[in-house]
């Protein structure tokens, strides 16, 4: 069991790795297209890629009966997709990759603020994680007094639907089958980029082969890959602890951003990175129980 629960968590972190990469591979990708139909190509791709995993892995996850049908729920999942990516990578035309990471890595700490909608427990460190994020997103972003720069408004907002995404994924997977759910939204989400990027923009089959690396890797490693590590390594890795370890994508954006887009930080830039980052973490953090006295069940 514990070597199973080494094994998942180097999985996630694998995953991690290749999001926050994913970074700068949809920043270059764009030097060749516009940004509906980079997502259009990756997540038709990534959609593909996963359907005979689906079917190779999928009938031994199920039991029963679906509650709710695979279609309905790639519709609605795929829908919220689309929207936070296209924010995301539209964004990404106005700010860099290590920013981009970061604020997209706030949805680790609005999730557990969306949960109060529906009266769910939060708890202190939950509290204090957002304080520490939100300064942190202030050095970040605010560029002189009150200026916040438009791409990170986007990734901003774009962090919004994310948080709307995994809550909606939470609740969707156990109901339906979880990785046709995975390869549904997928095809969703690219069906709908590629009504927008016919509408705004003009896709050539040219400039998608000229950039074929970056869309490859978008939706290879990015969308097919990493989601699925996800998947199989969170059977063995509690959900908080999971979170933890996938919010290091924010780091590896930051990291790729330097190492391969030449791109700087100041360090009042660096100071808020390290802050949401600590406020990622805190947010998952959970009060330690207190033991249970000796004979406590015997006290009246």
């Amino acid at each position: 069991m514990k070597h199973n629960t080494l094994m998942a968590e180097g999985l996630l972190l694998v995953a991690a790795l290749i999001w926050g990469f994913a970074f700068v591979a949809q920043i270059v990708g764009m030097e060749h297209v516009g940004p509906f139909t980079f997502n259009l190509a990756r997540f038709v791709m990534g959609g593909l890629v996963l359907i005979p995993i689906v079917r190779y892995l999928e009938p031994g996850h199920r039991s029963g009966t679906p509650a709710i049908g695979v279609i309905p729920a790639s519709l609605l999942a795929g829908g919220i997709l689309f929207a936070a990516s296209s924010l995301q990578q539209v964004g990404l035309q106005y700010t860099t990759a290590g920013k981009a990471g970061f604020i997209t890595g706030l949805y680790i700490v609005l999730i557990p603020l969306f949960g109060l909608l529906f009266r769910q427990k939060t708890h202190r460190n939950t509290w204090m994680g957002a304080g520490l994020a939100l300064w942190g997103l202030y050095l970040l972003t605010i560029e002189g007094p009150f200026e916040l720069a438009w791409g990170d408004t986007l990734e901003l907002i774009g962090a919004l639907f994310w948080a709307a995404h995994v809550m909606v994924i939470g609740w969707l997977a156990p109901r339906t089958d979880a990785l046709r759910l995975a390869a549904g939204q997928f095809i969703v989400a690219g069906v709908l980029s590629g009504a927008v990027a016919y509408a705004v923009e003009t896709p050539r089959l040219d400039d998608m082969l000229s950039g074929w690396a970056p869309i490859l890797y978008g939706g290879l490693c990015s969308v097919a890959i990493a989601f699925t590590l996800q998947v199989v390594a969170q059977k063995h890795v509690p959900a908080s602890h999971a979170a933890i370890l996938m919010s290091l994508e924010a780091a590896f954006a930051a990291l790729g951003g330097w190492w391969m887009l030449d791109e700087h930080l100041s360090l009042r830039a660096l100071a808020g990175c390290g802050l949401m980052l600590a406020g990622m973490i805190v947010s998952q953090l959970r009060p330690r129980q207190p033991a249970l006295q000796p004979n406590s069940a015997l006290q009246g």
